[in-house]
């Protein structure tokens, strides 16, 4: 289980003053689950993982996985970030054995588990590429192989697919699904985009604006039901998907009205 309790984050300004960016989160991500975050710019989300990543410490609060605390970065939390932040130096193979090479293992072995990988994303045929040579979307698809090579407990995503054009952000949540699906990996992923949250997510957290809290829960199956039938339209035209994109919608406008008033 990753755990996070009652999390929050204050940011001193050059300036003096303090920003709540997170307020008294609390979210548990337990095996072979796939947990959302949804809330506009501004919210937290990327705050909130960037404390389960290790990158930021807490205000108040804790985040533990699997019982230890989460004080720093560490292989067991593997994270893709929106740009992909491959080595342009590297080819395509080396740039997912990174991790594995930290670790002292040897070439022919991180070559291996690296080689599976990119079998797994689709991309065995590009493995000697490099980075400059492949679309937005292929090097994410890099960044996600790279992200699993150390087989982390739990694989952060901030906003992976908001840079791609709709088609290949639909291809890449398909593609997801299907690693999720095979290797069992839970997954902690944030967007501004309801459908793509209803779609990915076995529960979807809605975010209130800044201080970040969150202000709704959903346990969905959508994408079980896509893991076992393929049939991505099926799941996105159905009555239950429109109805809860538009109770979201109407939860996401309710609670900018709520800091519009404050202000």
């Amino acid at each position: 289980m990753l755990k996070v309790d009652h999390a929050s984050v204050y940011f001193k300004t050059r300036d003096g003053n303090t920003v709540h960016a997170l307020d008294r989160v609390s979210l548990d991500i337990p095996d072979n689950s796939f947990v959302v975050a949804l809330g506009a710019s501004g919210c937290g989300k990327s705050t909130l993982l960037n404390a389960i990543a290790g990158f930021l410490p807490l205000s108040d609060g804790t985040i533990t996985l699997d019982g230890r605390p989460v004080v720093s970065p560490g292989a067991d939390r593997g994270v893709v970030f929106q740009k992909d932040t491959l080595l342009p130096w590297k080819t395509v193979i080396d740039n997912v054995a990174l991790g594995l090479k930290f670790a002292g293992l040897s070439k022919t072995t991180r070559h291996e588990r690296a080689y599976e990988l990119l079998q797994l994303v689709g991309l065995k045929d590009f493995a000697k590429a490099f980075p400059y040579e492949l679309s937005g979307g292929m090097r994410q698809r890099v960044g996600i192989a790279r992200a699993l090579a150390t087989e982390p407990a739990v694989l952060l995503m901030d906003e992976p697919f908001g840079a791609l054009d709709s088609l290949t952000r639909e291809q890449m949540q398909e593609l997801l699904v299907s690693i999720w699906k095979k290797t069992h990996t839970r997954i902690f992923f944030i967007t501004h985009s309801i459908e793509e949250a209803l779609f990915l997510g076995t529960q979807v957290v809605v975010m209130s604006p800044r201080p970040g809290r969150i202000v709704a829960r959903f346990d969905l199956d959508f994408v079980r039901q896509f893991a076992e039938t393929g049939d991505a339209r099926s799941v996105k035209t159905s009555p239950e998907f429109a109805n809860l994109r538009e109770e979201i919608r109407d939860i996401l406008h309710g609670s900018e009205d709520l800091r519009s008033a404050a202000e």
